[in-house]
């Protein structure tokens, strides 16, 4: 049985958020799986008694403590050992769980994760692996924002943890690999990303080459489709917050040029979806020995059952057994 716990007292509208996403995920999310909601027991309790939900697939466990989204993240972690981030990651650790997901203190979670979970030999730091929508498929970036400065060898670990959760949860038999530059020819670039294109040159995985931020909505560059971009942690999430912010400005376009009626049509409104951070639910946190997610603060319930997919999907195939095999050795260094 497949167990993935939820930070219920994580994220902008908690608890009511992450508990009525996990009534939509044992409604919606296909599996067998059971949900941890994790938190303070009586604030849990009060939010189920709202949701039509069948009580045999959820677990509350007490966790008295909160972590604020605006605390220091290391302080917290080591002050707050009964918060509901320490306790849920803490569950993984000592297998009573299969997956953690959080929409709170992205610093605390990252943290917490790092020191709970332990990263694969050869890392030093994890990356925030963030799905973005294309035309035609996700394409996986990271680092979205977990580390700003990266070495080159960095980031071909972060090629190599992505190529492997591409291939494992998103399905793709053979990943292709980006490396996102301000142009596409070799010699582009600062030192870091120059040297980093060499490495991805000889290290064996599916490496297209440099790519550029307009090739990422299409998925693809003249060299042919790639499944994972790669980039520093300050790139990643600048690409992220604009990506963010271009539904906005086109849902915001299309009212004001074509009318309510043609914005709200059965057409657009699949747009929109497609569009919608809800839709991808969470962002894994890669390097980590375990499956920690990361979700929006303003997370939704409909945010957090995808969340839960992205968890449920990540233990169905075996990701952390994978990546365990693949970096036992240390083979990757960053």
């Amino acid at each position: 049985m497949i167990r993935v716990a939820i930070d219920a007292m994580g994220g902008d509208h908690a608890p009511a958020a992450p508990v009525a996403g996990a009534a939509l995920a044992l409604a919606e999310v296909r599996g067998d799986f059971v949900i941890q909601l994790v938190g303070q027991s009586a604030a849990i309790e009060a939010e189920l008694t709202k949701q039509h939900v069948d009580h045999s697939r959820i677990e509350v466990v007490d966790a008295p403590e909160v972590v604020g989204m605006a605390e220091k993240p290391l302080q917290a972690v080591r002050g707050k050992r009964k918060s509901s981030i320490a306790i849920g990651l803490r569950l993984q650790k000592e297998g009573k769980s299969d997956g953690f997901i959080s929409a709170g203190n992205t610093g605390a979670v990252m943290a917490a994760s790092t020191l709970v979970l332990k990263l694969y030999p050869g890392f030093d730091r994890p990356a925030i692996g963030t799905p973005f929508p294309t035309t035609d498929k996700t394409v996986l970036v990271l680092d979205g924002g977990a580390n700003v400065d990266c070495s080159p060898q960095e980031l071909v670990g972060f090629a190599h943890l992505g190529a492997l959760y591409a291939r494992d949860v998103m399905g793709r038999a053979e990943p292709a690999i980006g490396l996102l530059n301000i142009g596409e020819e070799e010699e582009k670039g600062n030192v870091a990303t120059k040297e980093a294109y060499r490495l991805l040159a000889e290290s064996g995985l599916k490496f297209v080459g440099n790519v550029e931020g307009r090739d990422i909505v299409l998925g693809r560059c003249d060299r042919g489709e790639f499944d994972v971009v790669v980039c520093d942690g300050f790139v990643g999430n600048v690409l992220l917050k604009f990506y963010e912010s271009v539904a906005k400005i086109f849902h915001k376009l299309v009212i004001q040029e074509l009318g309510p009626e043609v914005a709200g049509g059965e057409a657009m409104q699949r747009i929109w979806r497609i569009l919608d951070y809800a839709k991808y639910g969470g962002a894994p946190l890669l390097g980590v020995q375990g499956v920690s997610i990361i979700c929006h603060g303003r997370s939704s319930p409909a945010a957090f059952k995808a969340a839960v997919k992205v968890g449920v999907d990540a233990a169905r195939h075996h990701l952390v057994q994978h990546m365990t095999n693949e970096f036992s050795a240390g083979g990757v260094t960053s």
